[in-house]
């Protein structure tokens, strides 16, 4: 069932991982609604007999391998410009990551048409966030609470782990609405947070597939190595040219144009426009 997967599928990716690069490092998250949507895509196109199971956990697994450099290169950017709190980061990461296994182990045992739809669901709360969400307080102290920390971060890593993103999206306006963090610490705590949740996660939905014997070649599990390289050797360069155009973008600008894009991904996700007929 699984053959070699053809050149256009492989130049997908590739332009996807550009895609990923620099809207990631424009908009300060891991990608995971350009990567996952477009991996099922592929994988269903490239193998129409696969179960769609499999393809939504391979896309899952892989989405949070290709995100854990790109994390790497957005912590690195954000530490020197001072917008990484490693403290927070590294107690929440490791909070956020006990979740992050319980996810992937739920996700092993779900069904890939009830993830799609968790997926969608995840990405339109994203997006109504992106519109309604409004900044902190003017000098608002960040919490530094580790119980509130714990709280905040094992229920999201379980989502995170679920659903196979590296959890930007849901990480930001957690720390910027409860947490009290300042918008640019949220966002570059977060990197070194997905840092952590993103490894994790790849590890647990590699070893939960490692009994599939039905998987693609050069898969370790649940994650495609030769989908994590055409992603990730284009995303992790295409990062740096994201951050420089996020600063000639103005921010209200870069808000709409992110959930524009967030709500069709969501939509799309839940299955919405097929059950309206419609050819998006």
């Amino acid at each position: 069932m699984w053959v070699e997967m053809e050149p256009i599928y492989i130049i997908a990716l590739i332009i996807t991982g550009i895609a990923v690069g620099f809207f990631g490092g424009m908009l300060g998250v891991g990608g995971c609604f350009i990567m996952v949507p477009v991996m099922i895509a592929v994988y269903s196109a490239a193998y129409p007999s696969a179960s769609t199971d499999t393809i939504v956990r391979l896309a899952f697994g892989t989405n949070l391998l290709v995100v854990f450099p790109t994390a790497m290169m957005g912590a690195y950017n954000h530490d020197k410009k001072g917008a990484v709190w490693w403290r927070a980061g590294l107690y929440i990461g490791a909070f956020t990551a006990i979740g992050v296994v319980v996810g992937a182990i739920l996700a092993a045992h779900t069904p890939g048409a009830t993830l799609k739809a968790i997926f969608g669901a995840a990405v339109l709360i994203g997006a109504v966030r992106m519109i309604t969400a409004k900044p902190p307080k003017v000098g608002e102290e960040p919490i530094k609470d580790l119980r509130i920390w714990l709280a905040v971060g094992v229920p999201m890593g379980v989502v995170i782990g679920l659903i196979g993103i590296g959890g930007g999206l849901l990480m930001v306006p957690l720390m910027a609405i409860i947490l009290h963090f300042k918008i640019h610490n949220a966002v570059g705590t977060s990197t070194a947070i997905m840092m952590i949740t993103s490894i994790i996660g790849a590890i647990a939905y590699a070893l939960n597939g490692l009994n599939v014997s039905d998987l693609p070649e050069y898969s370790i599990g649940y994650v495609n190595l030769l989908a994590w390289i055409c992603l990730a050797a284009t995303s992790v360069p295409m990062a740096i040219v994201g951050v420089k155009a996020a600063h000639k973008t103005k921010p209200k600008e870069l808000k709409n144009i992110f959930a524009i894009v967030l709500f069709y991904v969501g939509l799309k996700m839940i299955g919405v426009f097929k059950v309206l007929g419609l050819p998006l």
